[in-house]
């Protein structure tokens, strides 16, 4: 891009979805080794906001060890005449698409979650200073959203600073959570859609309803809705709800064929709902994880911020590949935080009913989302350490997960004589396992295309809710 000439490395769209490895990387900003890291905008007043002003707080990029992971914030402050409160969690967002946009500049993830590397090649080019960084995303900004009539960028490095402004960025964060909640699915029109992280995970599109925060959990619906107002041929788009094909599950027609169109026919179906199935796909931004635990019928979830490994042994990390990438993987589930205060939380599924693991730390962020009867019901790292526990646990506390246990183990039997009962069978039934004894003569009829011979038919599996086929 000629608006870049005084760069030292190349800026374009062709390096969205760069990966910097361990090898390759000169520095290291936020991500898992930091405790405190954060991205935050702020819309100002005209004349409170100094245009084109970056500054740094803390050591630059040329003062920084090689190979090290460092505390790190930016903070962006904007003002025009077109511009107000409820649009900066969009602006937000667009600092991962357009740090992208640097050779040799990774960011991943969003909010509290930011996690920077800048290669070796691209320091030893002379991209050295947050100046230059600064630079790129101002004119990115500036050329892309017009409204925007001055911007002032301060990146911050010294511990003490980041540390201080990462408070002020979580109560940001959380207050705009607070304005978005209340509003219903059934109550809209239209859902939006998200394709930022495409370059990372090319067949994810994210869909964002009221009550479905986007995976990463720094775009509302309001926020969609603000965005493609802003900017109607970019990355968040309007999507026509269309027929409701299942209201708990959560599809749609309409984002059934958005999903269809943008990921090029690589996912057909989503279901906003449920970790089984058709579930919503994963790019590699999300907040927290939910995975199946087969060993008690439940599911767990964990967070990007927890350290240690879930109750079934596995860290975030291994997680997270296993539902990352645009998949959509049975058992699996990327979600944000806020996804897990609403009440359409995996309501396919059983919502918390079906929850029986997290990280004591997120369980105090969604306290008090959970229903009263069933806080002290999951467990967490505090209180097991593996499935064996996790099971008696579970027992002991009486979580509603045990009742199906209870149910697996004492199937009903069905029995059926004559042709006329079959026909009489809901649907669940023909879909079950057949059993059929030895038999002498009978009757001939077809069942789901399979013609069976038999005097007497036993169905012994029992009939599963729509609820229980998910898992």
């Amino acid at each position: 891009m000629s608006m870049f000439t005084d760069i030292p490395v190349d800026v374009g769209v062709i390096y969205e979805g760069e990966r910097i490895r361990k090898k390759d990387l000169y520095v290291e900003l936020g991500g898992p080794n930091v405790e405190y890291k954060f991205e935050l905008v702020k819309v100002r007043e005209i004349g409170q906001v100094e245009d084109g002003k970056i500054q740094i707080i803390g050591p630059d990029l040329k003062d920084l060890q090689e190979g090290g992971s460092y505390p790190f914030g930016i903070f962006i402050e904007v003002a025009g005449k077109e511009l107000e409160e409820s649009l900066e969690g969009v602006i937000e967002r667009r600092i991962h698409e357009y740090s992208n946009y640097i050779e040799g500049f990774m960011h991943l993830n969003q909010r509290y979650d930011i996690w920077c590397r800048l290669s070796k090649k691209s320091f030893q080019k002379g991209f050295n200073s947050f100046i230059y960084l600064g630079k790129v995303l101002e004119r990115l900004y500036k050329s892309e959203l017009p409204i925007i009539e001055a911007i002032q960028i301060t990146f911050i490095t010294d511990p003490e600073k980041v540390k201080e402004m990462h408070k002020i960025a979580l109560e940001t964060y959380n207050a705009r959570d607070a304005k978005a909640r209340g509003l219903k699915d059934e109550e809209v029109d239209c859902f939006y859609g998200c394709l930022l992280c495409q370059s990372f995970a090319p067949t994810h599109v994210c869909i964002i309803t009221p009550q479905r925060y986007s995976n990463c959990g720094s775009i509302s619906w309001f926020d969609g809705r603000a965005a493609s107002r802003v900017d109607p041929k970019g990355s968040i788009y309007r999507i026509e709800k269309g027929e409701c094909l299942d209201p708990i599950a959560g599809e749609y027609s309409g984002v059934n064929e958005t999903v269809q169109k943008k990921s090029l026919g690589a996912i057909k179906r989503v279901q906003l709902y449920t970790a089984f199935g058709n579930p919503h796909t994963s790019c590699g931004c999300f907040e927290a994880a939910a995975f199946y635990i087969p060993e008690v019928d439940g599911l767990g979830i964990i967070d990007r911020g927890f350290k240690g490994v879930a109750v079934n042994g596995l860290p975030f990390s291994t997680i997270a590949d296993s539902t990352a990438g645009g998949r959509q993987v049975d058992g699996f589930h990327g979600l944000s935080i806020e996804y897990m205060r609403s009440p359409k939380f995996l309501q396919k599924d059983g919502g918390w009913n079906r929850i029986v693991w997290l990280p004591s730390s997120l369980k105090e962020r969604v306290k008090d989302f959970i229903p009263k009867d069933l806080v002290d019901k999951i467990a967490t790292d505090q209180d097991v350490k593996n499935v064996e526990e996790l099971k008696a646990f579970l027992e002991k506390k009486g979580h509603p997960v045990v009742q199906r246990w209870k149910a697996v183990a004492a199937p009903p039997v069905i029995e059926v004589k004559r042709k006329e009962e079959v026909k009489e069978l809901p649907k669940e039934v023909s879909e079950a396992v057949l059993q059929i004894p030895s038999v002498t003569g009978g009757f001939e009829f077809v069942l789901e295309g399979v013609k069976i011979h038999a005097k007497k038919l036993i169905i012994k599996r029992r009939v599963q809710s729509s609820e229980e086929k998910g898992s």
